[in-house]
């Protein structure tokens, strides 16, 4: 259950990642509020998730959600440029959080 509200953790902080990108194309209350709600949820489910996990464990899986989800997002969604040699670092990324998961 609280490897659940980690990646919970890990999902709004890509939300978040994504907020701020929409929050600098169009700067309004709407885009601020989501912005603000994405991270708010993000940090308070890492924050629970760090009740029961090593704090190493939790931020690094946390982290690594955010930045392999941002990354992804920034390619499918802003057309970031997307090559075998970005792909293949996402997908590592990804796999030391899988890892983390099992050894931890």
């Amino acid at each position: 259950m609280i490897w659940f509200v980690l990646i919970l953790a890990g999902i709004f902080e890509m939300l978040g990642v994504l907020t701020i990108s929409n929050f600098n194309k169009t700067r309004n209350i709407k885009n601020f509020l989501l912005l603000v709600v994405a991270f708010t949820f993000s940090f308070t489910f890492l924050y629970i998730a760090m009740k029961s996990l090593p704090t190493s464990i939790a931020y690094s899986v946390w982290t690594g959600i955010g930045a392999s989800g941002g990354a992804l997002l920034g390619i499918l969604l802003f057309n970031e440029p997307k090559n075998k040699f970005r792909i293949t670092f996402i997908c590592l990324i990804i796999l030391s959080v899988v890892g983390l998961k099992i050894v931890g």
